[in-house]
């Protein structure tokens, strides 16, 4: 320690012999000015010392101190201190200053480790505190992969490169990899736990191993020989993944620029295994009970489905993932007397294990009643009953439909479920208006098991969507949005049964996310073409549709150009408007248009429109001032010929024109 005076009136500095020693001067080096010791004080602190004595001098202080650095003559930096008193005259002007340096190199040194092991602390606690928020999150072991693996995550662990394993029977098995290089590691996904690589010695003996250098490992671990002359790391952290006293994993950290393990930096890798084991460990439960939930819900689904003749049929599954909260979503396909098919789609109350149990008694009931021939009332009435008597609480929704494809009717009755939705041969889609009663289960306890059908028409080529609810419900709007998204993805789907059910699920699962089951059902009822000599056409259009009957005209018009009889399209047009308009206003329903070619005896042009009325229409004759009636009238003047036939349970009103010359180009 030296001490200074500094007279500020002469501008001059007397160090001490001591002074000079601090300041590494020789007496003839240093001029007694403080602008002399800039040969040894950098100009940065220079100025910093200089604002530091300033500022004392401006503000009436009358001490200051200040630390700075001395580059000694051996190119050292010297951490220097200095403190000084300032002498002021009556009036208050300074005059002097009085103080001392002093060398404070190992003062600070102290306090520089301090900051660092600080600094430390806080970087280790960072990366806990990171950590453990990264995999609070994770719910399946894929979740904590890619926690571990992800954008960030290795920084976030402050290591190069990790590979994670976990123990399977006598095996290790890497299940992540993540840094430079190391996917060599995956050319031996599977290695015994015997010891015989550093990792599974960790695990079989589950202590810690922490390698300042890899290359010392060579000798002990002759299988690592090959990958660590490939590999990119310097040291390695090997830690056992401890679970409950019971070793699950392994998990490895690399590093490229380490030299040793503190014991802080041991204890920080021990953390994070421990934190990493506890999440695997809760995983693999998740992981386990999934298993066991899904799998018990599968066992209560249809695990073929019929072939049926007629048309094509797809069913799709998507449980969500929730543990062991699955639902109590369901399908069917029954084959039913007299070629027919019965299609479910349904929903019990509530996502656990018990909600997936009901669900596979109901529908086992459900397929009971219908194979036994009921009509689809009966079948959800008894459903119903069934339910109610069941030791439960529980409810559901359901959507029933009987479909003959051979006439392409459809009987169809809802219990609290969404209704289907229809895409036509001209490619819209439509939701028709299916009656319904209670959930099953409720309309027995409130004493209304009344489901009432609805009837409606599948023509050929026509498409049946039937899904749950988890289909077209996203938390937070209305369900008529995913109704319209539905509705908008069978339309711009493919046509193949098979590949609309793909269509559907990869654009709405992933959009609703996996929050709820859905159940998926696509029936196609197969096209009608005709032959390429008598092509043939079918067209539903629904009651009081007038873009449905627009559409159909446009269809007949532009089949007979196709067809090569575009003279006849006025004709035919206008006659098919006046039997679909009697049809549409005199009958409860829709109507099927068909229009074919008669080839044999006479090539004709045959106009079909059927309805599910019984009542025959009869021609009139109208007076003058009439406005109605002249219907029959037109289509007799505009036809060769035509009849009604009954069909079915309803009728079919048809006639034929003429059409002389050959057809071109039909198909």
């Amino acid at each position: 320690m030296g001490s200074f005076e500094w007279d500020l009136d002469a501008g001059t500095l007397a160090l001490d012999g001591s002074g000079l020693v601090v300041f590494d001067l020789e007496p003839d080096e240093f001029d007694g000015t403080p602008e002399g010791l800039g040969l040894r004080i950098p100009p940065d602190d220079a100025n910093r010392l200089a604002e530091a004595v300033r500022a004392a001098l401006d503000g009436g202080a009358e001490t200051y101190g200040s630390y700075f650095t001395v580059r000694r003559r051996d190119g050292v930096d010297q951490w220097t201190h200095t403190q000084g008193r300032i002498l002021r005259d009556d009036g208050g002007t300074p005059r002097r200053i009085a103080g001392i340096v002093r060398d404070a190199t190992a003062e600070l040194a102290h306090a520089t480790v301090l900051r660092k092991l600080e600094s430390a602390r806080a970087r280790q606690a960072t990366i806990v505190q990171r950590t453990t928020e990264a995999l609070s999150r994770a719910v399946t072991v894929d979740d904590v992969t890619a926690a571990l693996t992800g954008a960030g995550a290795l920084e976030r662990l402050g290591a190069d490169g990790l590979a994670l394993s976990l123990v399977e029977n006598d095996a290790m098995k890497v299940i992540a990899l993540s840094g430079e290089s190391l996917e060599i590691l995956a050319e031996r996904r599977f290695t015994r736990l015997d010891g015989s690589l550093p990792l599974s010695r960790a695990v079989l003996t589950g202590q810690a191993r922490f390698v300042p250098s890899l290359a010392d490992l060579a000798g002990e671990f002759p299988l690592l020989a090959d990958y660590l002359g490939r590999i990119r790391y310097e040291a390695a952290a090997y830690l056992p993944l401890i679970a409950q006293a019971k070793a699950i994993g392994g998990l490895v950290l690399f590093y490229r620029r380490r030299t040793e393990f503190s014991p802080e930096e041991q204890n920080l890798c021990l953390g994070l295994a421990g934190i990493v084991a506890q999440s695997l460990q809760r995983a693999l439960l998740f992981d386990q009970e999934r298993e066991f939930a899904t799998g018990l819900q599968a066992s209560m689904l249809p695990r073929r489905i019929p072939e049926i003749s007629g048309g094509e049929i797809a069913v799709r599954y998507h449980s969500a993932w929730s543990g062991r909260e699955v639902g109590g979503d369901w399908y069917d396909v029954i084959a039913l007397p007299r070629d027919r098919v019965g299609l479910v789609v349904g929903d019990v109350q509530g996502h656990d294990t018990h909600a997936a149990a009901i669900m596979g008694q109901l529908r086992i009931a459900l397929r009971a009643y219908a194979g036994e021939g009921h009509p689809p009332s009966t079948v959800l009435a008894r459903a119903s009953r069934f339910l109610a008597e069941l030791d439960t609480e529980r409810f559901a929704t359901c959507m029933y439909a009987q479909v003959d494809l051979e006439t392409g009717g459809v009987r169809a009755v809802r219990a609290g479920h969404l209704g289907p939705l229809i895409r036509h041969t001209d490619g819209r889609t439509g939701w028709p208006k299916v009656r319904g009663g209670l959930p099953l289960g409720l309309a027995s306890a409130f004493e209304q098991e009344e489901f009432p059908e609805t009837r409606l028409d599948l023509v050929p080529g026509e498409t049946l969507v039937l899904c749950t609810d988890g289909l077209v419900e996203e938390p937070g709007t209305a369900i008529t949005q995913g109704m319209e998204a539905l509705a908008h993805a069978v339309r711009s789907g493919p046509q193949e049964a098979g590949a609309l059910a793909d269509h559907l699920s990869d654009r709405l699962w992933e959009r609703w996310g996996s929050g709820d089951d859905v159940a998926l059902l696509v029936l196609r009822r197969a096209p009608d073409p005709g032959t390429h000599r008598a092509p043939r056409i079918h067209q539903y259009v629904h009651q009081a549709d007038p873009e449905g009957l627009s559409e159909a005209r446009y269809a007949l018009r532009q089949a007979l150009r196709d067809w090569g009889m575009p003279d006849l399209a006025d004709d035919v047009e206008l006659a098919a408007g006046e039997l679909l308009v009697n049809a549409l206003l005199h009958t409860d329903g829709g109507a099927v248009l068909t229009m074919e070619v008669l080839p044999e005896p006479v090539r004709r042009i045959r106009l079909w429109v059927k309805d599910r009325s019984s009542v025959w229409p009869r021609r009139r004759t109208p007076g003058e001032a009439a406005t109605t009636g002249r219907g029959l009238l037109l289509v007799d003047a505009l036809a060769t010929h035509w009849g009604v036939e009954s069909r079915g349970d309803g009728k079919a009103v048809w006639c034929e024109f003429d059409a002389p010359g050959s057809l071109r180009g039909a198909g």
